[in-house]
């Protein structure tokens, strides 16, 4: 008797522990470039069987880790059923081609689509501060492979806005910046919309009264707005990715 109620404890505990690790976060290894790399997934248990659900990849911050943003994401990606990819940048410190993308990018989302419900229309970027400023250029780069693009602190550099002449479509872009945001001035971000804008990009800008910027203790609502914005976009035809020469 004794020896069936264990079995049965063990049962439920084991039952319960598959559940509770549907909604981990997990840290996989792809393999790009020949390269071992590191990103944090996160799929919701709470996806429909059979549906296909869009796919958000999140580029962190300086000296963070793709898990520091889809830990910020995971609780609206469960109620939206979304799923969350933080790819590490190859130096922690900051991105950059084409060790960082767009290659890697889309060897990262072509091996989700292999292994996950992923509808390929709705494969979105999120970026904050080093990661928005990436964020922005992939966007430019691979501008009919991901649907739109929502950021928080940051904006275009100078060379940056060279690339606005390689996007093949006028993917749409979100910007949140605060207007005490000490790394990307208002005046930084507003050049960057006008340059977007002159060049036929639907760009929403918006500008945070007070704010700085630090994005996590406010980050639910900064998800929630860039959610509210790239949800309602997806490609009209299948995804086409570009390919580039980088010894040129």
């Amino acid at each position: 008797m004794r020896l069936h109620t264990l079995l049965v404890a063990l049962l439920i505990f084991f039952s319960c522990s598959t559940i509770v690790a549907k909604d981990d976060i997990t840290k996989e290894l792809i393999t790009s470039n020949g390269k071992a790399r590191a990103y944090y997934l996160y799929v919701p248990s709470t996806l429909k069987s059979g549906s296909l659900a869009p796919l958000i990849v999140m580029l962190h911050g300086s000296n963070r880790t793709g898990v520091n943003l889809v830990e910020k994401w995971k609780d609206l990606a469960k109620k939206e059923g979304i799923v969350l990819a933080g790819p590490d940048a190859t130096d922690l410190r900051g991105w950059g081609s084409p060790q960082d993308g767009p290659d890697f990018l889309h060897d990262l989302v072509e091996e989700l689509k292999s292994k996950q419900p992923v509808n390929p229309k709705r494969v979105y970027l999120f970026g904050h501060s080093a990661g928005a400023t990436f964020a922005l250029e992939m966007a430019l780069m691979e501008s009919q492979y991901f649907a739109a693009t929502a950021i928080h602190a940051g904006a275009l550099t100078r060379d940056g806005k060279e690339l606005i002449d390689l996007a093949k479509r006028k993917i749409p872009i979100s910007i949140q910046v605060g207007d005490a945001d000490e790394y990307v001035p208002l005046k930084v971000a507003r050049d960057t919309r006008d340059a977007l804008k002159t060049a036929g990009f639907t760009v929403e800008l918006i500008e945070i009264a007070g704010h700085d910027h630090w994005y996590y203790d406010q980050a639910p609502k900064f998800n929630n707005t860039a959610w509210e914005f790239l949800k309602k976009v997806e490609l009209e035809v299948e995804p086409k990715y570009q390919k580039y020469n980088w010894n040129e």
